[in-house]
């Protein structure tokens, strides 16, 4: 048999964690209305900035079916992303509120909400395939954000790139090859924001550099 080729984007009803779709079933049966399936990226595939979040949260992006779009850690992404000229329009918490990124693309380490927001480690490498084919489908790609360190060791995998020779940190810098960087933030969740872990100027820091490092 042929190697399974994989796009950029899973099925919106992906069946490669047998978890992940006991918890879709779950929430289609409490919440039939909401979006309940993979979630796509967002953004243009023309893109310099990908951001890279950890997973679609149960009531933000689960319900809505946009990254980020329902949620606390949305607020704060997209307030920066408009601040910093990645995305245009104003954001309403909405997929179909007219928001617009600019030069940049949103997408998960894991498509499909995971219980208490932490996917296991065999559903993070199920995911990967797509990972792999969503950065092979953005040919201008300059810059990865990892939110977290699970989307930070989910690019460095999919790259094949040592965890040892690029640790996670807030703010921290790495070259991936000769045209593309990665950079590090904590994740804009609730939690990290409420516990000051993560403060809005030092995510506000994080862009700046993404923004100097593409001028």
């Amino acid at each position: 048999m042929g190697k399974i080729v994989f796009g950029p984007e899973p099925p919106p009803k992906c069946t490669r964690c047998p978890r992940l779709v006991a918890y879709r079933k779950e929430n289609e049966t409490q919440e039939p209305d909401w979006f309940n399936g993979a979630v796509p990226s967002f953004g243009t595939s023309q893109a310099r900035l990908l951001i890279v979040g950890l997973a679609p949260g149960r009531n933000g992006a689960n319900r809505t079916g946009r990254p980020f779009t329902g949620d606390y850690a949305g607020d704060l992404l997209y307030q920066t992303l408009l601040e910093f000229g990645f995305a245009k329009g104003e954001y309403h918490a909405r997929p179909d509120d007219g928001l617009k990124l600019v030069d940049c693309m949103i997408t998960n380490a894991v498509r499909c909400v995971p219980p208490l927001n932490k996917p296991e480690p065999s559903e993070i490498a199920n995911c990967r395939p797509f990972f792999e084919a969503r950065l092979a489908n953005l040919p201008k790609l300059k810059v990865i954000l990892a939110l977290g360190r699970i989307a930070h060791d989910q690019t460095l995998a999919t790259l094949e790139k040592r965890k040892t020779l690029h640790p996670f940190a807030h703010g921290a810098r790495h070259e991936l090859s000769a045209d593309c960087v990665l950079y590090d933030s904590f994740h804009c969740s609730r939690y990290n924001t409420n516990t000051r872990r993560l403060t809005t100027e030092m995510f506000r820091s994080v862009f700046a550099e993404i923004r100097r490092e593409l001028a």
